[in-house]
């Protein structure tokens, strides 16, 4: 990590994501498995005049797996957090706290050169996109009634009433997440609210399954997913999440819509779920995104071609964000 290559791309993390201003507290959260690149984070930070701590941790025996507490600690003082981690410290209590505590956290899970010299990293314009997630973020907030249909099949309905609203936009206020490059927008299903069924065809992007080779058909009741089928990448995520003993693994817990227009399908979670033109839902635990199922885990399940109608309306048909209309000159 110490190449010239990834200059433009750790400045643009610190100086344009994570607005990092003199003298405020980053804390970079990372594992000994990523430590290359928290140090090129560090370096970058340093050079914006903040006060940089380092918290190197025992990597994560998996997603949503709690920091040890000394780094929670750390966490809890932070301006900006960064996260360059293997598996995901996003759906934690500590990140929660965090958070609540007006930390703006830039999330960096399983990130690579890949990642860095992305064209959704270097080339998009993240304040041109905010307009537009806030546009749809609005809609999600007046509204009741969700259903998202596709091509391949999905019919999914959920309630959303009352129900907390993300607006990823990358760039965060304090107290907000940014998964970079992944600006999404997302909304929590009143618990218990989902019916229908999902056919999930672009990846999933968690426990190495990545592209999808064949579709994944999840059948929905009261919020759960209560079946699962599809090829050997449908047969071992049930196999995981039947491992963890846990119903609630199977909770719908999340709409989240991808909205930057420079993705591509990689297999890698912040790649792909950014991507237009498609959504993906979380499963598991929805806590930190603001609702209050309380799972060991969060996968996301990304499909293709949506068509989101809100309270009867179609807020966006494929790539078309059909309740944004953009300013005229």
């Amino acid at each position: 990590m110490n190449d010239v290559r990834f200059a433009k791309s750790f400045k643009k993390l610190v100086e344009v994501n994570g607005n990092v201003q003199p003298d405020e507290t980053v804390v970079i959260v990372t594992d000994y498995s990523m430590t290359g690149i928290a140090r090129q984070l560090a370096v970058a930070a340093r050079a914006a005049d903040a006060q940089v701590t380092v918290c190197v941790m025992e990597q994560r025996k998996l997603d949503g797996q709690e920091p040890p507490k000394p780094v929670a600690a750390a966490m809890r003082e932070a301006d900006v957090i960064f996260s360059p981690v293997r598996y995901s410290i996003t759906h934690t209590i500590a990140m929660k706290e965090a958070l609540k505590n007006g930390a703006r956290a830039i999330l960096m899970t399983a990130y690579n050169e890949d990642v860095l010299l992305s064209s959704a990293l270097l080339e998009t314009d993240f304040a041109a996109q905010v307009p537009r997630c806030k546009e749809l973020g609005d809609a999600f907030t007046k509204g009741t009634n969700v259903r998202l249909t596709s091509p391949k099949g999905t019919d999914l309905t959920f309630v959303i009433g009352g129900e907390k609203t993300n607006v990823l936009t990358n760039i965060p206020n304090p107290g907000e997440l940014a998964p970079v490059p992944d600006i999404e927008v997302n909304v929590v299903p009143v618990t218990g609210s989902a019916n229908g069924r999902l056919v999930i065809d672009a990846s999933v992007p968690y426990l190495g399954i990545g592209i999808l080779k064949e579709d994944i058909i999840c059948e929905v009741k009261d919020g759960l997913i209560v079946s699962m089928e599809g090829g050997e990448q449908a047969k071992f995520l049930k196999e995981k999440l039947d491992s963890y003993n846990d119903p609630n693994c199977y909770n719908v817990a999340e709409l989240g819509v991808g909205m930057n227009p420079k993705a591509q399908l990689t297999g890698n979670m912040l790649d792909d779920e950014g991507i237009v033109g498609t959504i993906h839902i979380g499963i598991g635990t929805s806590l930190t995104l603001g609702g209050d199922v309380v799972a060991p885990m969060h996968y996301d399940l990304i499909m293709f071609e949506p068509t989101i109608e809100i309270d009867g309306v179609v807020a966006q048909r494929n790539k078309e964000l059909l309740c944004y209309a953009p300013e005229k000159n």
